[in-house]
């Protein structure tokens, strides 16, 4: 028969080894599952008040929810497809109607000066004979056939992943505010640490998550804004339309408004405005390219209750390290850390207190801003013997 410390060690590799397996089996949708986390946290607020006006049914209070969340990723996707699906059918259409009408030699006198020619040289280069011009398609198509191919297929992979990432995000997403009250009980219960502790680590989660949503969607609007400003100062056509793109565009950590602003730059250069070019290049590199670098950690460090500093290389610690994901792992990682050694300096104390001391940057929000922030007033512990006092004699 096992002795109980062999058990024990059994039933230890027993949980080490479905630890392993259970995150060979989540790998896969950690991401789904992590931002389903955050937007379940940050709209756990809302979900609640609907839940008590909709008289208890969590389930369509939830389902509101993510139905909103669809309609906010589908709308501006769907509006910026019909946009070029309607300006690339003009264009086929004007194209096709001036060669019919005055020739391809009329439609390169329409072309702007800039790029008239570049293209003058490319049609020069290309053989007049018909015969020649049919074989030298055929040799490039057969050429660059392959490589199309590999683009195509791996343009419809990505877009499949990120499609089948968002559905199960959306799944958990709903899971997650109707049962994340017992989940959160659950892992307090089960958790070995104090009682409470657990529940103020995953409430300084929440608090993190949605400071950083809230200043990143903040931040994208404020960044929209000033590139509107610019289109308008440099009469870029469509000036909504673009100010809307930069808006997503912000969302995205590796393409950012900055890029769309140069994008209308270059195409204001070929229409022939090279000096209203010049200044959208610089506007966009200048001003909106530095407003996410400033707005945003202004604005997270309000619902964060921490220094500037720390947010600013938080997000950029974590965007280097994580990627796209690490601007909310980054902030959440510190956050973490922080977090433990408040509870560590509450609960335990320091080895050797002094008056004075600072205590652990962060906190709640009434506690003094900066970086280092003086520790409240506790109140003085009673030493009790460990044994009790023998009764006088008489």
């Amino acid at each position: 028969m096992a002795t109980e410390q062999t058990a024990r060690r059994v039933f230890t590799g027993l949980i080490l080894l479905s630890i392993l397996l259970l995150a060979l089996v989540v790998r896969p949708l950690a991401k789904a599952f992590f931002l389903a986390a955050v937007l379940a946290g940050t709209f756990y607020g809302l979900y609640s008040g609907l839940s008590r006006k909709l008289r208890g049914r969590s389930g369509l209070a939830a389902g509101i929810i993510v139905s909103g969340v669809i309609l906010a990723l589908l709308l501006p996707l769907g509006g910026l497809t019909a946009f070029v699906v309607t300006e690339v059918s003009d264009g086929v259409k004007f194209v096709s109607d001036t060669v019919q009408r005055e020739g391809v030699e009329g439609l390169i006198d329409k072309i702007p000066g800039p790029v008239r020619g570049p293209v003058e040289s490319l049609l020069e280069r290309i053989p007049l004979e018909e015969a020649q011009l049919d074989e030298t398609l055929q040799q490039q198509v057969s050429s660059q056939g392959g490589t199309a191919a590999r683009a195509v297929t791996g343009a419809v992979a990505a877009t499949g992943s990120i499609a089948f990432q968002t559905i199960m995000m959306l799944i958990a997403l709903f899971f997650l505010l109707t049962d994340g009250a017992r989940l959160v009980a659950w892992v307090e219960s089960v958790s070995p640490l104090r009682r409470g502790q657990t529940h103020e680590i995953l409430r300084e989660f929440r608090n993190v998550s949605v400071a950083v949503l809230v200043s990143s969607v903040a931040t994208a609007g404020v960044q929209s804004a000033a590139a509107l400003v610019g289109f308008l100062i440099a009469r870029v056509p469509a000036s909504l339309f673009f100010a809307g793109v930069a808006f997503f565009m912000a969302l995205i950590p590796a393409v950012g408004a900055a890029i769309v602003v140069l994008v209308a730059a270059a195409l204001m250069f070929f229409s022939g405005h090279p000096w209203a070019a010049l200044f959208l290049a610089i506007w966009g590199t200048v001003v909106v390219g530095l407003v996410d670098n400033v707005v945003k950690p202004l604005l997270a460090k309000r619902g964060m209750h921490q220094h500037g500093a720390i947010v600013f290389f938080a997000l950029l610690g974590g965007l280097a390290a994580f990627g796209t994901v690490g601007l909310l792992l980054g902030p959440l990682i510190v956050a973490f850390f922080l977090a433990l050694l408040r509870i560590y300096e509450r609960d335990y104390g320091r080895p050797t207190p002094r008056p004075g001391d600072p205590a652990t940057p962060g906190g709640p929000p009434d506690t003094e801003e900066g970086l280092i922030i003086r520790p409240s007033a506790r109140p003085a512990e009673t030493h009790v013997p460990l044994s009790p006092t023998p009764p006088e004699s008489h």
